[in-house]
């Protein structure tokens, strides 16, 4: 098969000031201190969704693919400031990431109320909604983000305090699934589980201090299940307010495994059990 040609395009150029010259870069903090998300899907994943986007930064070549173009066009129309640079510059703004060609300074992302979520997720009979107790590492939670919305789950839970928010990081290893999930940030952890439990769902917490199984365990209805924090798993409130917990069962020497691996083996037993 041949591969599709790249559509005739105009160079798209920044913003021009009324004196025309281009408008000078304000962008000057570190990749980690502003929403940037870098990488095609990452990138492409916003260009499709509702997220603002302020500036975006690109190769002359990614500009000409005719999966970007079109895009990158339209995000311009839109107010969108668009830079082409070459890999150089785009290195040093992601410093050093894995940039592939592009990346887009976005607005900051938009946590939806709990109450909301929660309505959002019975819509699907029987939903599942994961909750993230104090997960730090921004790339376990990224990684969590983009297993829960390749499984079809409806919703994360995350705390705003001790643990990790939605950040550039979370974004780039997302790989886009941030834009098609919701995900609620709430000041009290227990009082979500509270409120989910009022709306019909079972709490499953992962521990290894149980002997009740994964593989054992009925996840039918809706179900709520909770990823315990890297160091320390679940806390002692938290576990005590969870229905059931569970276990992977393990059988080599390492006593435990990362959060969002767990997360990912925990997912998948709960909808490999409704196919």
């Amino acid at each position: 098969m041949k591969p599709k040609s790249s559509p005739p395009r105009k160079k798209i150029q920044s913003k021009i000031n009324s004196d025309g010259n281009n408008t000078p870069e304000t962008f000057t903090q570190p990749a980690e201190e502003i929403d940037l998300t870098y990488g095609r899907h990452p990138v492409l994943a916003a260009l499709k969704s509702d997220r603002q986007i302020n500036r975006i930064w690109l190769t002359d070549k990614l500009l000409a693919h005719g999966q970007f173009y079109p895009l990158v066009k339209e995000a311009k129309a839109n107010g969108t400031i668009i830079d082409e640079v070459d890999s150089r510059r785009l290195a040093q703004l992601t410093q050093g990431g894995n940039h592939q060609g592009i990346a887009a300074q976005v607005a900051p992302y938009s946590y939806w109320d709990l109450s909301v979520l929660i309505d959002h997720a019975k819509k699907t009979s029987d939903p599942v909604i994961v909750i993230a107790d104090s997960i730090e590492d921004p790339h376990n939670l990224g990684a969590i983000i983009r297993t829960a919305e390749a499984l079809g789950v409806q919703g994360i839970v995350i705390p705003q305090r001790r643990a990790a928010g939605v950040t550039s990081t979370v974004m780039k290893v997302a790989a886009g699934a941030l834009e098609n999930m919701a995900i609620a940030r709430v000041v009290n952890l227990n009082q979500a589980i509270i409120k989910l439990k009022d709306a019909g769902f079972w709490i499953y917490g992962t521990t290894a201090d149980t002997d009740t199984m994964l593989h054992q365990t009925n996840f039918s209805g809706s179900v709520g299940l909770v990823i315990g924090s890297e160091g320390q798993g679940l806390s002692q409130s938290t576990e005590k307010n969870c229905d059931q917990l569970v276990a992977i069962p393990l059988v080599g020497k390492t006593p435990s495994l990362n959060a969002s691996v767990a997360a990912a083996i925990a997912l998948y037993e709960v909808f490999r059990q409704r196919q």
